[in-house]
């Protein structure tokens, strides 16, 4: 816990469970920006580390290179990033604040942002997040949910719902609205082509 800001009772957890066979690779352990900088998965930690009570990976196995981390295994394999916030939940009895590994251009102000709005929530909001208005897409990998949003993700389940914007009703979220021209923080790297244009947007910065 980073004793430089209040408490604020989240758990933020690093979806790191992916086997990415797009991309060819392991993309948890790219580091975009040196070889002397935090690979993806260290990254996303600190970054969680900087606004959350403590910092958990959702994860198939432990990966040496984001040490001093608990890592949390799916209680049920084969669910995608449903099984992870699932077994997140469960664990921290409280809310969670998820985000994606792959996100290279994520910052701290965007997700204090998701913090903030949060404080906006009524009894019945289960989920904040972002919303792009172009398209009405939702960031279901950042955003956070709240405890009482477990029952919906266990009922998802049975009903083989495993897409996790699916999960909360559109009724049940509190939304951080941004534009295409804002979409930067949520640049996510899935095929080599992704990594190769995030290596084009960093060098032209």
């Amino acid at each position: 816990m980073n004793a430089s800001r209040p408490a604020n009772g989240i758990t933020g957890v690093v979806l790191a469970g992916g086997l990415s066979t797009r991309l060819g690779n392991d993309k948890t352990a790219i580091r975009l920006y040196g070889e002397t900088e935090p690979d993806m998965l260290t990254r996303s930690c600190a970054l969680l580390a900087e606004v959350a009570d403590e910092v958990w990976i959702s994860g198939r196995a432990h990966k040496p290179h984001a040490p001093g981390y608990l890592w949390l295994c799916d209680e049920q394999e084969g669910f995608g990033p449903i099984g992870g916030v699932m077994t997140a939940l469960r664990a921290a009895q409280g809310p969670v604040m998820v985000l994606s590994c792959d996100l290279p251009f994520m910052d701290t102000e965007t997700l204090r942002k998701l913090i903030a709005r949060r404080n906006d929530r009524t009894e019945t909001t289960l989920m904040t997040t972002f919303l792009q208005v172009e398209t009405g897409f939702i960031e279901s990998l950042v955003a956070i949910y709240e405890f009482a949003a477990l029952p919906y993700f266990e009922q998802a389940v049975k009903n083989d719902v495993y897409k996790l914007s699916r999960v909360i009703d559109a009724s049940a979220r509190l939304y951080i609205p941004y534009t295409s021209r804002e979409s930067l923080p949520f640049f996510n790297i899935n095929y080599p082509a992704d990594l190769e244009m995030a290596r084009r947007i960093i060098a032209a910065l």
